[in-house]
């Protein structure tokens, strides 16, 4: 069994994902740490409790990470998609969780979580870099006990926050650069381009909705997403970009991927936050660090991974 730690800022796809992730019975969740991103990090911490709340997992830790990115402000929230509390303004219907936070933050926890695994953890960091960035610049001999992030983020071909960049990476530019261009922990990235491509519709919700309180709760918490996706894609359904990524952590292979050097636009134009991936087939000799980016999946297979797991 494949531990796993999931550093997120619920958000709707986020609750799915972390849905998944107690779902499985492939890995076993040992911790949850929060970030800003969709909302405040106080909402997404609360929102990271509840949801696992709603799985019955009181057993795993959850610590609050940065509030705000290493550098720059961040410009705002993406309360559009996932409503002003982050779950379509539903999360007062999700159970409180008697076990609260923990007594150290993000990184503390991250540090002591990865120092006492037995075997290399799959870290899966589904919002903001700002907390996995932290954790390697300051506690470099971690390194050796994370197998691998599976980093839900970036976009090749057009972002959704802006036309290059997919709100992730563009939420700290500078923290996704740190972790996918100057670190040599093995990444794979699970960019929008495919996410997108496996976004469910009505009738998946629908069965998901009927497998049982649990997904019919879920369910409920997208309905923002679901307005604002029907709107966005022409049809009835939802992106759930993060529980994509957290399906590959649990299920290794399930995205294919390509191996390529990737750079992350720092800058203040119009390409702030883009991801820039090196496609070329024949590349000049440097050596340059490469992630492996999931460029490609049977969406079918992928679909009904996601629900076969979440309505179980």
């Amino acid at each position: 069994m494949t531990p796993l730690i999931i550093d997120t800022d619920p958000g709707v796809d986020d609750a799915f994902a972390l849905a998944l992730a107690c779902a499985a019975p492939e890995v076993d969740l040992i911790g949850v740490t929060t970030v800003f991103g969709n909302v405040g990090l106080a909402t997404t911490t609360r929102n990271a409790l509840r949801v696992l709340a709603l799985c019955g997992r009181e057993d795993v830790p959850v610590a609050a990470g940065a509030e705000q990115p290493l550098v720059h402000p961040h410009p705002h929230r993406a309360r559009h998609v996932h409503g002003a509390d982050g779950l379509s303004g539903r999360s007062d219907t999700l159970p409180e969780r008697a076990a609260g936070v923990a007594g150290v933050d993000a990184v503390s926890l991250l540090v002591s979580l990865l120092e006492s695994a037995p075997s290399p953890v799959t870290l899966v960091p589904i919002g903001p870099l700002t907390n996995i960035a932290l954790l390697l610049a300051a506690h470099p001999a971690v390194r050796s006990k994370i197998a691998r992030l599976v980093v839900m983020g970036g976009a090749l071909g057009g972002g959704n926050v802006t036309p290059a960049a997919e709100f992730n990476i563009w939420s700290d530019p500078e923290a996704a650069r740190r972790v996918l261009v100057e670190e040599s922990v093995p990444v794979t990235m699970v960019p929008m381009d495919l996410t997108v491509r496996c976004a469910v519709d009505g009738p998946w919700l629908d069965s998901l909705s009927s497998a049982g309180p649990k997904g019919a709760t879920l369910v409920s918490l997208a309905a923002s997403s679901r307005e604002h996706y029907s709107r966005s894609l022409g049809r009835d359904g939802v992106v759930i970009h993060d529980a994509v990524a957290v399906a590959e952590a649990i299920k290794p292979g399930l995205l294919h991927t390509r191996a390529m050097p990737v750079e992350v636009d720092c800058g203040f134009g119009p390409g702030r936050g883009t991801v820039i991936a090196d496609q070329r087939p024949i590349r000049e000799p440097g050596g340059r660090r490469e992630v492996d980016v999931a460029l490609s999946a049977d969406l079918d297979q992928v679909r009904s991974f996601l629900l076969t797991h979440l309505a179980g």
